[in-house]
């Protein structure tokens, strides 16, 4: 979720919304809030029983590559909608854009998959943010990853 309500001449901005039924009830997704990012998942979060944030999805054929296992691009953007959750306490609402990430992808995932994701922030300064992550499928590795978000302010005329 990059940025803030200035973000788009259409003014999108993230609504955090609860599922209530299907396999993801209980957890929240942000319709509408990231037009490429509702294209590419659907997306997912919870907190897990230490309230720390868990970020998920179910691989679908739309997130395969040409070989049939997941897209490395897929990935990276989960992993992009990842960090602004588990950096969500240390953004509080503040437009904020990825300004680095660094990743690694060392395993992949299959159609019906599980893909799973843990991290933390690592230092949450006045104007930026450290993020690192997980992403795994079944406790096996997908890609692990650093970020740097900016908080950013709206710019004048």
């Amino acid at each position: 979720m990059d940025g803030g309500a200035e973000q788009l001449e259409t003014n999108y901005t993230a609504k955090l919304t609860p599922v209530t039924e299907g396999e993801w009830a209980g957890w929240f997704c942000y319709p509408g809030g990231d037009p490429f990012e509702d294209h590419a998942g659907p997306f997912y979060w919870t907190k897990d029983a230490e309230g720390r944030p868990r970020c998920a999805f179910r691989a679908e054929r739309k997130h395969m590559n040409g070989g049939g296992f997941l897209h490395g691009g897929c990935v990276m953007t989960f992993a992009d909608f990842a960090l602004f959750v588990i950096a969500r306490d240390a953004i509080a609402g503040t437009p904020t854009v990825t300004a680095t990430f660094n990743c690694e992808l060392v395993g992949t995932a299959g159609v019906g998959a599980l893909v799973e994701c843990t991290g933390e922030v690592v230092k949450a300064g006045r104007s930026m943010v450290f993020v690192r992550g997980l992403i795994e499928n079944g406790g096996e590795p997908i890609m692990s990853f650093s970020s740097v978000l900016k908080k950013t302010t709206p710019r004048r005329g």
